[in-house]
């Protein structure tokens, strides 16, 4: 009886313990199949640490690093990136992190440009004497003198002009003898020869048929204009004496006027012919003259990599003392604003891409505070974003503001730098490279000059700056597009010319209507001058120059590498980026 007891205890445990596991195989059957067809009936690829990429596993469980529920990535997702950065809701809050979607849109860039007004010179004349003879009397007797076409100029005698009007209105006078058709086209013939004489002489067709009309012989002529214009330059006066081929007058006709700008390499891809210019002059303020570009030389001047472009525009007459005078005057200062606008482009936000010189990267908004860097290729830069060619698609969220202290904190966790720190440690992709100083040749006088010169210029710049005074900002700042080409001609053929050509991308300016704008203008140019001016230390004259390096920029300056360098001619130090607010913020660098 024992025995069946023992037996049958025996029995029940064995079924019990089969049933616990067939139940519990179930069980995990089913919580796999629920997982599997969870979102929508997407198969779970993985589980994964939103903290911790670097931990997954093929089932649910926590992070052993950080206690957090792995997260379930589906199939089409592509996972966390293992740079990931995940911020709690405080962290978000205090950098004031925000983000904005890409998306397809008008991508608008404005160029501000300083050139020339310059008259039109497919309408200009020089009028010279088609023989010798004398000035009897000006009736222009000045430069700068409204004429219209036909008017007298000057009279003018000569005694060949004189005979040679004589011989035309005896010929034209004579009746032939014979009515015979052969003898009239020889009176013709003669007759058309004289005035072809007297139109080699300078006389118009107009003045022949007077002269046929009145039959009287002149004993001087009148010298008319050719066109309508402005008197350029009077060569002459009462009473000269000229021989053939001296000049006599300048006539131009400014009615049109073009405006002649330089425009750099970087920006040639935007300009295009028939785009819309409005220009100003200090010389007549408040008013805007618009005008279309007409001509883009295909000459690229190699010392300043630069190109001519033309625009036409109107120059209407005005009443100046009490005479017609063309409203712009020729070679006048100019500013010219060009506006572009190109539509359906994919843009990010300027202010979302980091080290945009060389590798460019944004972070990409994952939600739930995760950050996730992507390296992108860029198209044209515009006012507010830029081009995206490839690496984001439309829709798609990047941090706008707070990524700095993102990136910081993702290269942090890497243990290695910065984006904007790896970008300052090496040159862009069309930077130059750092000069061996060792190797360069000695200066020449020319260099020596022209060296001094832009790096006194820099440092006024710098100390306009430090005193927070615009106005001399602009003043010093104007003073460069001399010295640059200047410079560019002198450092034709060294190491030293590749530094050249990152002051000529970075120094020329418009006037900055604030010291915010002019600070924005100074930051990439005193770099570009602190690189150029280290090569020059090997000449004596220029040992005694002072570096200095500010480690917050980016705090004055938004959107600038944190890191800003700038030159001085001596000390002591004066912060231009923060100027009399932390007028001694810095540090010294030795080269």
């Amino acid at each position: 009886m024992k025995s069946k007891t023992i037996i049958l205890i025996l029995l029940t445990t064995i079924l019990a313990a089969a049933a616990g596991w067939w139940a519990a195989k179930n069980s995990s059957h089913r919580h796999e199949t629920a997982a599997d067809t969870q979102a929508g009936g997407r198969k779970i690829r993985f589980y994964q640490c939103a903290m911790h990429p670097q931990v997954k596993s093929d089932k649910p469980g926590k992070c052993p690093i950080c206690g957090m529920d792995l997260a379930p990535i589906y199939e089409g997702q592509g996972g966390f990136s293992e740079n990931l950065v995940t911020l709690d809701s405080n962290t978000i809050s205090v950098i004031h992190v925000q983000a904005e979607p890409v998306k397809k849109q008008t991508l608008s860039r404005t160029l501000r440009v300083a050139g020339i007004v310059e008259n039109d010179e497919t309408k200009r004349r020089i009028i010279s004497a088609y023989i010798d003879g004398r000035i009897e009397k000006l009736f222009v007797n000045y430069s700068g003198a409204e004429v219209v076409k036909g008017q007298p100029l000057a009279m003018f005698y000569s005694p060949n002009l004189l005979a040679a009007v004589r011989e035309f209105l005896v010929v034209a006078q004579r009746e032939s003898p014979n009515p015979a058709a052969l003898l009239e086209d020889e009176h013709q013939r003669m007759l058309n020869a004289a005035a072809e004489r007297l139109k080699r002489l300078g006389l118009t067709e107009a003045q022949i048929q007077e002269l046929r009309k009145t039959g009287k012989t002149p004993l001087a002529t009148e010298i008319e204009s050719p066109l309508s214009g402005t008197v350029v330059e009077r060569f002459v006066y009462e009473g000269q004496y000229i021989k053939e081929g001296e000049k006599l007058f300048e006539i131009a006709d400014f009615s049109t006027m073009w405006f002649r700008f330089d425009a750099y390499e970087n920006d040639l891809a935007w300009l295009k012919t028939g785009q819309k210019v409005e220009v100003t002059s200090p010389s007549i303020p408040n008013k805007i003259y618009e005008g279309k570009i007409n001509f883009i030389d295909p000459n690229v001047n190699d010392p300043t990599r630069s190109a001519k472009i033309r625009v036409e525009i109107p120059n209407p007459v005005v009443e100046r003392d009490g005479k017609p005078q063309r409203e712009l005057l020729r070679r006048l200062y100019a500013e010219g604003t060009v506006k572009i606008m190109f539509p359906d482009m994919l843009v990010v936000p300027r202010s979302a891409v980091l080290n945009p010189g060389g590798e460019p990267v944004v972070y990409l908004d994952q939600g739930e505070g995760a950050y996730e860097p992507r390296k992108i290729k860029l198209g044209f830069f515009g006012d507010g974003g830029w081009q995206v060619l490839s690496g984001l698609s439309e829709g798609e969220r990047v941090v706008t503001s707070g990524n700095l202290l993102i990136d910081a904190q993702s290269q942090f966790n890497q243990g290695g730098q910065s984006t904007e720190d790896q970008h300052a440690a090496s040159p862009s992709p069309g930077a130059a490279p750092p000069a061996k100083t060792e190797s360069l040749p000695p200066l020449n006088d020319a260099q020596q000059q022209v060296a001094a010169e832009f790096l006194i210029a820099t440092d006024k710049i710098s100390q306009a700056l430090a005193a927070d005074n615009l106005k001399d900002f602009n003043e010093n700042a104007s003073t460069l597009h001399k010295i640059i080409p200047a410079l560019s001609g002198a450092f034709t053929d060294s190491e030293r010319r590749k530094l050249v050509g990152q002051i000529e991308h970075t120094g020329h300016w418009p006037n900055a209507e604030d010291l915010a704008a002019a600070r924005k203008l100074f930051v990439p140019f005193s770099t570009a001058a602190v690189e150029f001016a280290k090569t020059l230390q090997t000449e004596a004259q220029f040992k005694t120059l002072k570096f200095y390096k500010c480690p917050m920029v980016n705090q004055a300056v938004p959107d600038a590498p944190k890191n800003g360098f700038w030159l001085q001619t001596n000390g002591p130090l004066r912060n231009p980026f923060f100027g009399p607010a932390m007028l001694n913020c810095g540090s010294e660098v030795k080269p």
